[in-house]
């Protein structure tokens, strides 16, 4: 998509001159859009589009398969679910297409406002550790028996799973939006081992992503015995 045909303020992060050749671009109006990737020797490149903010702030919509249920990601996260080996090195790993080629972002002009901003980037480790963290769950479907991924990163993450637990029956097809089906294959076994945990990546329950009970995972409105312990004793 040219330069001239997209939107608006998009076009005043960057010149031309930066975006030149660069393949997905697309503005947004707070945003620039492009197509990225990660490669893992064993399991070959994971794409996606990557969006970047004047904020500092870098989303990556994960693209890597049909049924992919990771959606928004941070560059890190990103990273991991990739399965690349040598993880903790977003910024050399993770690539865009210019010309045909796989350049490495951080030879682009692409994080020159999350350099700016490091305390305020969502890829910025003191960000990640600084807030409440819950990792990644699965539920099986009653149909078709195979286990979907839910990521809990707000508090509206957090209540769609939790309604989807207290289903006895539950389907993929009660999937928020109709994101998935039946049809949709399963993540493989490697994958599912990564859940989103900022200690380690394969980690299977620590106390950095396992939560008992917060206000982003807890309902007032809610009437199982979690929900109502919780706000009594918050009202205590």
């Amino acid at each position: 998509m040219g330069s001239e045909n997209v939107a608006k303020n998009g076009a005043l992060l960057f010149t031309d001159g930066e975006l030149k050749d660069i393949s997905g671009l697309q503005k947004g109006d707070d945003f620039v859009e492009v197509m990225c990737g990660c490669t893992s020797h064993r399991y070959g490149d994971a794409v996606g589009r990557l969006r970047v903010f004047a904020n500092g702030f870098l989303d990556i919509y994960c693209e890597c398969t049909p049924g992919c249920q990771e959606g928004k990601l941070t560059p890190a996260a990103f990273e991991k679910h990739s399965g690349r080996e040598s993880a903790r090195k977003w910024k050399y790993n993770i690539w865009v297409i210019i010309n045909g080629d796989k350049v490495p972002i951080l030879k682009t002009a692409l994080l020159k406002y999350y350099n700016q901003s490091p305390k305020q980037a969502n890829g910025s480790a003191k960000s990640q550790h600084s807030k409440v963290f819950h990792r990644d769950e699965f539920l099986q479907c009653t149909q078709c028996n195979k286990y979907r991924r839910f990521r809990l990163r707000s508090k509206e993450d957090c209540h769609t799973y939790h309604e989807a637990l207290q289903k006895e029956s539950w389907k993929c097809s009660d999937m928020a939006l109709g994101k998935i089906t039946c049809d949709a294959d399963e993540e493989r076994a490697s994958r599912k081992a990564y859940r989103g945990c900022s200690r380690s990546p394969t980690c299977k329950g620590c106390t950095s992503c396992v939560c008992f009970g917060c206000e982003l995972c807890r309902f007032s409105d809610c009437n199982c015995q979690n929900c109502i312990d919780f706000t009594r004793n918050v009202k205590a």
